[in-house]
C-alpha cells in the first residue's frame, strides 16, 4: 500500500505544486531508480538517476549552477559547471563508496547514447554523480553498487509520479534520526506573464532529531522516540530543475536557495555533513557550444524578477525533505547491531497539524 505524502497528512504547505508534486512536473525531466535490498548480504542501497532531457545521438547542454553549503561530501563535474555553466548527460546519486561505479556506469551510458558524437569528435564524458553515506543501514564497504546498476537506474528514468523513501540511492538513508531517503516536490510560478515550473529531488540523510522543525513546529522535541545520535553524521543532496530560462549565474543563485529549504527543517549544516546542491534549466535547447558557432544566444529572465523562483526553491526543498521522512518505514541497522531506525509516526505527525489552516 502506498503511504500518504506529507500534504495528505494535512501539513499546510505554502505554494502551488504541479500535478505530480515532483521534479518530473518540469517538462522533459525523467527520474529512474535501481533499488538494492538483500538483508542476507547487509545490502540496503541503490541508485537514483535524473535525466534533464531525453536527448539522444548528440548531447545538448543543460545550463546549470551549483552551491555547496558544507563540503563533507562529493558531487562530480562541479568544477566544469562553475567554469562553463552547463553539463550534459544524467545525474546519478547513491552512497559514498559508489561514486566510482556510478561515474563509470554513467560514462558508459553516455558513450552508448551519444555514440555518433563520440565517434565523430574528440568527445569526453563528465557526468554529475553525488553521494550520501548509508553505512548504518547498508554494508557500504561491500561495494554493492556496480556500473550496471547506474545504467539500470538511468534506463528506468520516466515521467510521472516519483517514488519516495527507501528507493534508489535513498534506500539506506536517514534524516533527523528517522528513516528517510528520496523525496520530491514542485511549485508552479508566474513570472513576466509566463508560467514556469520548479521541481526538487532530495536524497535526505542529515540532521539530528532534536533539531527537527516542520513548518515551524518543534516536531523533533515532540516526537523524540528512537533518537540515537549524539552528533550529526549525514548529508543531503538537492537537485533543482526548472523550465524557466535562467543564466548559469541565476542558476547558481537558485541552487543556494536550497539551503534555505534545508535550514527550515532545523539543521545548521553540521561539520560532518555534505550539503551539496545543483540547479539546472531545461530551457534554451541548443547544440554543444563547440558546435554552435561564434555566438551562443540565450533567453534569460531578468534577475530582478526571479525572487518567486527563489521562494519556490526554498518551499519545494522543505517539502521534499518532509516527504522523504514521511515515506520512511522502520529498518534494522547493519551497524550497530540491534539498532532500529524508526519510521516517523504519520498519525502522530498529522495530529500535530490537525485543525490548522
Amino acid at each position: 500500500m502506498t503511504k500518504p505524502r506529507a500534504r495528505d497528512l494535512g501539513l499546510p504547505f505554502a505554494g502551488k505544486p504541479g500535478p505530480f508534486n515532483a521534479i518530473t512536473d518540469v517538462p522533459g525531466v525523467l527520474v529512474g531508480f535501481c533499488t538494492l535490498t538483500d538483508p542476507a548480504k547487509a545490502m540496503r542501497t541503490g541508485v537514483t538517476a535524473i535525466l534533464p532531457r531525453a536527448d539522444s545521438g548528440t548531447p545538448q547542454p543543460v545550463w546549470a549552477g551549483q552551491f555547496t553549503l558544507n563540503g563533507n561530501g562529493e558531487m562530480t563535474g562541479t568544477h566544469w559547471i562553475h567554469d562553463a555553466g552547463y553539463f550534459i548527460g544524467p545525474i546519478c546519486i547513491s552512497n559514498t563508496h559508489a561514486i566510482g561505479a556510478l561515474h563509470q556506469g554513467a560514462t558508459e551510458w553516455m558513450m552508448q547514447t551519444y555514440a555518433p558524437w563520440f565517434a565523430a569528435e574528440h568527445a569526453w564524458a563528465m557526468p554529475v554523480v553525488a553521494e550520501t553515506y548509508d553505512g548504518i543501514l547498508n554494508d557500504i564497504n561491500a561495494l554493492h553498487v556496480t556500473p550496471a546498476h547506474a545504467k539500470a537506474a538511468i534506463n528506468d528514468a520516466k515521467s510521472g509520479p516519483v517514488a519516495e523513501g527507501s528507493v534508489g540511492g535513498g534506500n539506506g538513508m536517514i534524516a533527523y534520526e528517522f528513516k528517510a531517503g528520496t523525496g520530491t516536490a514542485s511549485r508552479q510560478v508566474a513570472l513576466g506573464g509566463q508560467d514556469y515550473t520548479l521541481g526538487v529531488l532530495v536524497q535526505a540523510n542529515h540532521g539530528r532529531r532534536d533539531w527537527l522543525t516542520l513548518l515551524g513546529k518543534p516536531v523533533g522535541a515532540l516526537m523524540p522516540e528512537g533518537a540515537f545520535r549524539k552528533k550529526e553524521q549525514g548529508s543531503i543532496i538537492v537537485i533543482i530543475a526548472t523550465d524557466a530560462p535562467l543564466s548559469p549565474l541565476s542558476l547558481r543563485h537558485l541552487a543556494r536557495r536550497a539551503a534555505m529549504g534545508v535550514a527550515r527543517g532545523g539543521t545548521p549544516a553540521g561539520n560532518s555533513s555534505g550539503d551539496i546542491f545543483l540547479a539546472f534549466s531545461t530551457a534554451n535547447l541548443g547544440p554543444m557550444p563547440q558546435d554552435a558557432g561564434p555566438l551562443i544566444m540565450r533567453v534569460e529572465l531578468n534577475q530582478e524578477i526571479i525572487d518567486p523562483l527563489y521562494l519556490a526553491a526554498a518551499e519545494a526543498t522543505e517539502e521534499a525533505v518532509i516527504n522523504a521522512i514521511v515515506a520512511g518505514e522502520s529498518v534494522a541497522a547493519v551497524k550497530p547491531k540491534g539498532l532500529i531506525v524508526p519510521g516517523i509516526d504519520c498519525d502522530k505527525l498529522a495530529s500535530l497539524f490537525a485543525n490548522q489552516t
